[in-house]
């Protein structure tokens, strides 16, 4: 059996950010219509060095398996902090299709779905993005593309200013970018980035980092008084930011939105212009697999390499 192996250069040729951002809003409004289907990630811990998930979905006449690693403490030593391997199988038979680079999928559907949320959720203005690693460079980039004015904000100022610079981006401080219209945070979650009272009213957050047991984004009572949205609520109320609250007896399944209800159109988004809005993302499988698909659509135009299994 031959199959395609897409590198992360190949699949960011295939799929550009705006093609990400429709093929994510689809993956997600599927998922939410009971069409696509996906269960909640597996955490295999690796702990304190991280760990390693495994994330299958099912969805357009194709199955996927994600194995994806994240390990803060890589870039230190030279290496990516996520590496691994998505693989995309014919839901009709089981063969196997294709292999795509995972870092390069991750980074492009979290990009697509941090910045899907803040259109949906958010209001016009100032987009801020905090954390210029991978995934960050990614959201600013997907916001770029989609005509939003951008601040890039990081605790390495020098690559916060590279960062920027290549996309067309403003570097910012702290301050700045936390007081943006909408903002993105894609931290390690090792520390907490808004405070109670910290958010303003008509803000919208699209909390990113925090897709692991012991992260965390948000302060529990900060989640309490504004509108709380999610990717999953099986995932986010046991791995994201949510988690904290609902360990608290703060927020409970029916103080929370999935993005998927109100682009299905079966839930409210933004009820007022000074409602604040926050997005918990623990990032899903139906993302990586609608990435996946699209980068397979463009195969005849990347001419990735061919391996015989």
């Amino acid at each position: 059996m031959e199959i395609p192996v897409l590198s992360g250069a190949d699949v960011e040729r295939a799929v550009s950010p705006e093609r990400a951002v429709e093929a994510v809003r689809k993956a997600f409004v599927a998922y939410a219509r009971g069409e696509w289907t996906m269960p909640p990630k597996v955490y295999v811990p690796a702990y304190p060095a991280g760990d390693f998930r495994a994330m299958p979905a099912l969805g357009a006449g194709h199955a996927l398996l994600k194995w994806v690693t994240s390990f803060p403490g890589n870039p230190a030593h030279g290496l990516p902090t996520v590496t691994g391997l998505v693989l995309v199988s014919d839901a009709t038979n089981g063969m196997l299709e294709a292999a795509l680079d995972a870092a390069a999928v991750t980074a492009l559907r979290t990009g697509a779905a941090a910045v899907l949320a803040a259109e949906t959720l958010g209001r016009d203005g100032t987009a801020a993005v905090v954390g210029a690693g991978v995934n960050g460079r990614a959201a600013a980039r997907t916001f770029v593309a989609r005509g939003w004015s951008v601040l890039l904000h990081d605790v390495d100022e020098s690559r916060a200013r590279v960062v920027a610079e290549e996309l067309g981006a403003g570097a910012a401080s702290r301050g700045e970018a936390l007081g943006a219209d909408v903002v993105v945070t894609v931290t390690p979650g090792k520390e907490i980035v808004f405070a109670e009272g910290s958010l303003r009213p008509g803000q919208h957050v699209s909390l990113m980092g925090a897709d692991g047991p012991g992260k965390a984004e948000i302060a529990v009572a900060e989640m309490a008084r504004v509108r709380m949205f999610c990717d999953d609520w099986e995932q986010a109320s046991h791995n994201g930011d949510l988690s904290h609250a609902v360990e608290a007896d703060v927020l409970g399944r029916g103080d929370v939105t999935p993005l998927g209800d109100v682009l299905a159109g079966s839930a409210q988004g933004r009820r007022a212009e000074d409602e604040i809005t926050v997005f918990d993302s623990t990032g899903l499988a139906i993302q990586d697999l609608a990435i996946a698909l699209a980068a397979l659509e463009r195969l005849d135009e990347i001419d990735a390499p061919r391996v015989v299994l």
